[in-house]
This record gives structure tokens, sequence and C-alpha cells, in this order.
């Protein structure tokens, strides 16, 4: 049975237990960038309720192994494209990035957290459970990748042994010539669907670049409202958009973005952010009508929020020509979907 002591003085068996990060979030959530895989030092410390310097004091005194767990300095150019492609908002030269798996090598080595105690008592609860169970099946076996690989068995059994076959039989064959020329062609129309099919497998299993990313919401809900509408500014940069200002504040008038489309249509932003069990109501709406219509003569209106809207608010987003941007919908378009208003 595996003890705190243990695990806080063993490098090798913190190393064993690094893939079992979904610990983390049975403690509390991890909030990550938009990047859906990383977390800078501030985050470390927000999650592990330590001060900053915590942390960096951690690094420094175990950075070989955090290094191995994932751990690793951006800077220069690698930096510039890593903020492109994140969206994040930060003139330091250099940015530590953790992946989760270092987020739980730090909650195994912090001694001073009651967080990363909790992520111990989960972790070893969870391990010994796991060393007690009987073995069954000490092979794992992933289904997709068996299915993959009997097509591609099958397939090459019948391009390289039966349609030679057939190929010999027909050049013997007299009598039943046309009947192994159509088996042949049969079993060679099951050889090109078996192909088509393990290739329609691999276009849908692997990675899509319009697929929503992982943590994207659950960075935005971690952004104070300036942060967040920065984060739309950015968005609609990206989709061609040009002055775009931020004018929140309290004198905005209702009005936190104005910018131009590509195409050169005015353009009115509302930017809300909500806690995710909260709604945009129909006033709500109302008011931003008034704002974009009549005071800024828009030509395209966006409500962005992080929350669902009511159904009452969605009609007269509807009716008024007011683009609602849900939750859902900001998660696509934060992950690299264009908005349809927009193009």
């Amino acid at each position: 049975m595996i003890s705190e002591t243990a695990l806080l003085e063993s490098p090798a068996l913190r190393s064993s237990v690094l893939e079992r990060t979904d610990v983390l979030d049975r403690v509390k959530a991890l909030s990550l960038l938009p990047d859906g895989m990383h977390v800078t030092t501030a985050m470390v410390a927000a999650y592990l309720e330590v001060s900053r310097k915590a942390i960096e004091s951690l690094v420094f005194d175990h950075r070989d192994e955090l290094t191995v767990s994932g751990y690793r300095v951006l800077a220069g150019t690698e930096l510039t494209s890593f903020k492109e492609v994140s969206g994040i908002q930060s003139r330091s030269r250099s940015l530590a990035l953790y992946p989760r798996r270092t987020v739980l090598n730090i909650a195994m080595l912090l001694r001073d957290s009651e967080v990363a105690r909790q992520v111990r008592v989960h972790l070893l609860d969870m391990e010994n459970l796991a060393r007690r169970q009987p073995v069954e099946n000490p092979v794992p076996t992933d289904p997709a990748a068996l299915d993959a690989r009997i097509d591609q068995r099958i397939t090459h059994i019948l391009g390289r042994t039966v349609v030679p076959m057939f190929n010999a039989l027909i050049e013997t064959s007299s009598d039943h010539r046309r009947e192994l020329i159509a088996l042949r062609t049969g079993v060679q129309r099951i050889e090109r669907r078996l192909r088509q099919h393990h290739a329609r497998l691999q276009r849908l299993e692997s990675p899509r670049e319009d697929r929503p990313l992982i943590g994207v919401m659950a960075s935005m809900d971690a952004m104070n409202g300036r942060e967040f509408e920065e984060h739309v500014a950015a968005l609609l940069r990206r989709d061609g958009c040009t002055n775009v200002i931020v004018r929140g504040g309290s004198r905005d008038r209702g009005i936190d973005i104005t910018a131009l489309t590509a195409d050169g249509r005015t353009l009115v932003v509302q930017c809300k952010r909500f806690a995710p069990h909260l709604s945009i109501t129909s006033p709500e709406v109302q008011k931003f009508v008034g704002a974009a219509r009549i005071l800024h003569s828009s030509e395209v209106a966006l409500f962005v929020a992080t929350c669902p809207f009511t159904r009452d608010a969605r009609n007269i987003a509807a009716e008024s020509g007011i683009t609602a941007v849900h939750r859902g919908l900001l998660e696509e378009w934060s992950a690299g979907a264009p908005l349809t208003v927009l193009q």
C-alpha cells in the first residue's frame, strides 16, 4: 500500500502515477489556457491556493523532474507563435507552461498546500484500490486499433492472395471463366470498400481543427470583464475586422467594442461574462438593441455572452437583427470557427 510519505519522497513513484490527472478535477476545477492543454505559473498557484513565489521556488528545486513531466518555458518566436494560436495576452518575454501532468507532479511535491494534500489523498485512494483489484486482462486492447488492423489484414489477404488466385483460375479454366470473373470482380469491390472504410475511420478519428478545444470556456470563465472584452476583440481581428476598439467602461453607452467588418460594415459588440448557470434575459437584449441601432446606427450587432440566452431574449435578438453569441457558439468561435454574420 502506497503512503503519502513515500509519494512525497520518491521521484520514481511520482513518475509512475503521472497519468492519473483526473484526480485534479476531483478536488476542484483546473482552468486551462485557450489551447486546452496548459496553465501558467499564476494559474497553478491559484489552483493550489499558494503564492506564485511558492510555485517558482518548487520549480527551481525540482526543475529536472518537472521538465520530464512536461514543464517548459517559451521565449522568442516560439512564444510569439503560441500567443497567436492561443490568443493569450502577455507582454512578458518568456512564459512558463505546465500541462496537467506537471500540475499533478507539483501537487505531489508541495507540502504546504491543503489542495495539494487533497490531491494526494484522492490519488493514493485510486492507486491503492487499483493495485488491489485482480488483473483479468493484463494486455489492454484498443477496439478501434484492433478493428483497423483487421480491416488492413483482410484487405491485404484479398489483394495479395484471393485476387491472384482468381487470376490464375481464370487463365486455366474455360468452363467457368465467366463465373470466376464475376467472383473476382466482387472480391475486388469488397477490397475497395474496405480501403474506403479504413480511410473514412482515419478521417473521423483524427484530430480536427474545427472541433472546440477542451478548456476554452474554462479559460474565459477565469477572465475578468476587461480580459473577456479583449479576448472578443482579438477574435474580431482574427476574422478580418478593422478599427477594433474596446470601449468598455462606465461611459460606453451600452457598447463594449466597435469595429468595421472585413467588408466595411459598422459593427458593435456587447460583452457579458456571466456564470454558466445564469442567462441573458430579454430586457438586457432590448437595452442593447436601443444602443446598437439608435445610438450607434450599427449594421452588425453582436451580443456575446459566456452563458445561455432565454427563449424570449433569443426571439427579440432575432427579430431585431442582433446576433446572439451564446456560450456554445462562443466556444466554437474561440476554437476557430468564423461567425457567419462577419463573413
